[in-house]
């Protein structure tokens, strides 16, 4: 038996061999040079192992034919598909968020054309009637445009603005500079330079700039937003929230020629492309297209609004605190600083060597980080000497700064009008806690961001420690979710509240004032001077051409004080008093308007005429109670009697509702 199966063992195992070499494997040498005696539980095993190794070979075979289509189809998605399918995508949100972004700047401009008729009835007034529409310092500036297009010639406009002697009397000033009146010299050069004069009636085409720089405005706060969460869902919520507290965010409703209204949409252009401009991985081009936008606006910006450089100090003190805390390229911080510099160099020389701007903080704020530049070194490692020198560049930043304002106020001739300070405090809304017009529309923006940003839920998700749901994916659905919720809220209460602004019939009409106007273009002689409030005198400058003797204009000290003076003839002063000081500025008319004199204000203290009692010490408060001491009655009432001695200085000549015109007598004849 053992030899029957002796050379059967060997057949098997030759067998094996020659199926192992069929399948192209080869025992290992040491099975192969094994004696056959002592092999019999190798040859076993080595058949076992070459069955088993077929076996896992046909299985991979299998496999293999099956998931090489599935693979294959996932490589060629890799090497092809997916590029051209993120290039799309990507495409398409660019497409549509840019068309989103034009689109709502172009409703807001149109929104605010249509409030606009619907308000005051534009189109359907005569021309005297849309120009009392301007008020206070608008008249002002709307009457220098329209004296730019009567010039012959633009240069000869441009000379009589810069040496302006028939505006306000005993006075010539450089209306240019003083009133910042580049934007009236562009738009004149539009209108003029287009063809328009055939086309379009001119105050059409004023506030049809005005109109069109808000919807541009609205635009840079949409793409602001979303520059910063990713999504254009973020601008459409900040347009929403821009509108909604219009009250807050502008005040183009009421006076639309102002300087911020000119000047703020170039700053929102700025700072959009400022936002772009500081993010990190951004592509050569992109980097450059939005260093040359920042440049333009920012001196656009500089050159629109006499309190430009006051903003931008703002502005440079942000991005040195975000430099100082290593989150921003300091080497782009500091290409910004020389934007800065550039612009109020540059503008330095083209509003006539305004001397403003070289003692302006901005300025001393911007040649101190360039001096302490090379102090910035080994400031962002982290480690307690960087902590320190941080500090320490912070504490040299603000010396260098200070030390640098103060020798150039000493060394560089300027007129000090530290009321300037307290009118900008005024129109920047600081001191009060609500009418921010530019704060609220940066606020909007920043809200929008934290909804739709989400990189912010994830921060927060981690923070809380989430881990029921995955945080990326909670993440981008809330950002997605929570904006969609809110502008469907927003849309539900505000829509109607809008369309109902537009449809409601108001109805903007001033007979009394139209009637001044006429009379005053009809019956006053051409040489005559008129004065009262500075804000009538804008209207009937812009109105009637005829020379004032004040302005509404608050950069000026002399102006600032003919003011105060005239303001005089609503206080408890003596008729030779008031006759005195309207003789001084050559005044030829008075006009008292019964609206101040006759003012009833929901707080006392307020008023015009209490303002003036306070300041002349003719009302005292004390725990309460106001004791009056002056020994005259109030000087605009006490005229409007006709007795002695008013009468001596003052002759009425016309009077409506609204209005009592006096001529200042020049030959005083005593009456008992």
């Amino acid at each position: 038996m053992r030899e029957r199966c002796r050379p059967r063992g060997r057949r098997e195992a030759g067998g094996g061999g020659r199926r192992a070499g069929g399948a192209a494997v080869s025992p290992p040498r040491e099975q192969r040079g094994a004696p056959a005696a002592g092999g019999g539980g190798g040859r076993r095993a080595m058949e076992e192992g070459a069955a088993d190794l077929r076996q896992r070979r046909k299985q991979n075979c299998t496999e293999s034919d099956k998931m090489a289509p599935e693979e294959r189809n996932k490589e060629n998605s890799k090497l092809g598909r997916s590029p051209k399918y993120l290039l799309i995508q990507r495409f398409a949100k660019l497409f549509f968020g840019c068309l989103a972004a034009v689109t709502s700047g172009m409703m807001y401009a149109v929104y605010l054309s249509t409030y606009h008729e619907r308000k005051f009835w534009f189109s359907s007034r005569q021309e005297l009637e849309r120009e009392i529409t301007f008020q206070g310092d608008s008249a002002i500036y709307y009457s220098f445009y329209k004296e730019l297009l009567k010039a012959p010639s633009f240069e000869r406009g441009v000379y009589e603005l810069t040496h302006n002697n028939k505006t306000i009397s005993l006075k010539t000033i450089n209306a240019v500079q003083q009133m910042t009146l580049y934007p009236e010299l562009i738009a004149s050069v539009l209108y003029q330079a287009s063809g328009s004069e055939e086309v379009i009636e001119p105050v059409y085409f004023y506030i049809g700039i005005v109109f069109g720089l808000q919807g541009i405005y609205v635009t840079a706060l949409f793409v602001t937003s979303w520059v910063m969460s990713g999504t254009w869902l973020a601008g459409m919520l900040t347009v929403a929230w821009f509108i909604i507290n219009r009250t807050d965010t502008t005040r183009i409703d009421y006076s639309i020629p102002s300087r911020e209204n000119w000047a703020l949409p170039y700053f929102a252009c700025q700072v959009a492309a400022l936002t772009g401009y500081l993010k990190k991985n951004l592509n050569c081009s992109a980097e450059k297209f939005c260093y040359l936008l920042v440049s333009a606006s920012t001196y656009t910006f500089m050159m629109m609004w006499e309190y430009s450089h006051y903003l931008l100090f703002v502005q440079a003190v942000s991005l040195f605190l975000l430099d100082s805390f290593a989150l921003a390229q300091t080497e782009k911080v500091h290409e910004v600083y020389k934007i800065y510099l550039f612009s109020l160099l540059l503008g330095y020389l083209l509003q006539f060597e305004n001397s403003a701007l070289l003692v302006s903080p901005l300025l001393s704020l911007v040649a101190a980080l360039m001096l302490s530049k090379c102090l910035q070194m080994n400031m962002k490692k982290g480690t307690f000497l960087s902590r320190l020198l941080k500090i320490m560049y912070i504490y040299l930043v603000v010396t260098i700064t200070l030390t640098l304002n103060f020798l150039l106020k000493m060394f560089v001739p300027h007129k000090e009008n530290e009321h300037l300070l307290k009118f900008l405090e005024v129109k920047l809304g600081l001191n009060t806690t609500k009418m921010k017009y530019l704060w609220t529309p940066y606020v909007c923006m920043l809200a929008a961001f934290g909804v739709c940003s989400p990189e912010l839920w994830m921060t927060l998700f981690k923070w809380l420690r989430l881990k029921a749901v995955h945080p990326i994916l909670l993440a981008l659905i809330l950002s997605m979710a929570v904006p969609t919720i809110i502008g469907f809220s927003l849309w539900k209460e505000f829509f109607p509240r809008i369309m109902s602004e537009l449809s409601e019939i108001q109805e903007f009409y001033d007979p009394d004032t139209v009637e001044l106007m006429t009379w005053i273009k009809r019956q006053a002689p051409v040489a005559a001077v008129f004065a009262g409030s500075p804000q009538l005198m804008g209207v009937i400058k812009l109105c009637t051409g005829w020379m004032v003797s004040s302005l509404p204009i608050y950069n000026d000290d002399d102006l600032l004080k003919r003011n105060e003076n005239i303001y005089q003839i609503y206080s408890k002063r003596s008729a030779e008093d008031i006759y005195k000081i309207l003789t001084s500025y050559k005044a030829n008319f008075l006009i008292i308007e019964d609206s101040i004199c006759n003012e009833v204000g929901p707080v006392r203290g307020c008023r015009v005429k209490d303002l003036l009692d306070i300041a002349n010490g003719h009302v005292v408060c004390e725990e309460g109670d106001s004791y009056a001491y002056s020994k005259y009655g109030r000087f605009c009432h006490e005229i409007k009697m006709n007795y002695s001695p008013y009468v001596n200085y003052f002759t009425r000549v016309y009077w409506n509702r609204s209005y009592f015109v006096y001529r200042i007598n020049t030959v005083i004849s005593f009456q008992s």
